[in-house]
């Protein structure tokens, strides 16, 4: 596979694979070190990546194993908590501070989830893959992957009328 060519298949989902490692790994710099791992491997195989398919798929399904294997790993400890950076010019600081806390507050529900239900969340309310891609890169049936979303999204749900309703966390 030639240089342009890899880049016309490869690039455009690497925000996508991104996103998808931030929010396995939390630390931002980690999921940069995961994203730029997976997209190494794909250049080092690219001659076989243009078999596939899906390359999306293919290189999403990298990305969890990646990541998950460094969840793993003893290196796992030392990833840090990121804050989500929330940037909007606009809005007062109070608005900003609220904001802040919501989106922190739901990361953090996010990342309580078991891991199964976070990557489902992430890749269809985020990422907004369908359940049959889904299934593929998470070696899932549709249904389960049904069943794990609808699980995660009545636990953040239940998570977040409960922070309302008592106002702590």
């Amino acid at each position: 596979m030639q240089h342009r060519e890899f880049l016309n298949i490869v690039m455009p989902v690497k925000d996508k694979l991104f996103r998808f490692a931030k929010r396995l790994l939390v630390s931002t710099e980690e999921a940069e070190d995961a994203t730029q791992e997976v997209l190494m491997k794909l250049w080092v195989n690219s001659d076989k990546v243009k078999d596939f398919k899906n390359v999306e798929a293919f290189a999403m399904t990298m990305t969890k194993n990646y990541c998950l294997d460094r969840l793993k790993s003893k290196q796992a400890t030392n990833l840090k908590l990121v804050h989500t950076n929330y940037k909007d010019e606009n809005t007062s600081l109070q608005k900003k501070i609220e904001n802040n806390d919501s989106v922190s507050h739901i990361n953090s529900i996010m990342n309580d989830l078991p891991e199964q239900q976070k990557m489902v969340l992430q890749l269809r309310d985020i990422e907004q893959y369908d359940f049959e891609e889904i299934g593929k890169m998470l070696d899932m049936n549709q249904t389960a992957v049904r069943v794990a979303l609808s699980r995660a999204r009545k636990t953040v749900r239940e998570q977040l009328i409960k922070k309302h309703n008592y106002g702590v966390s």
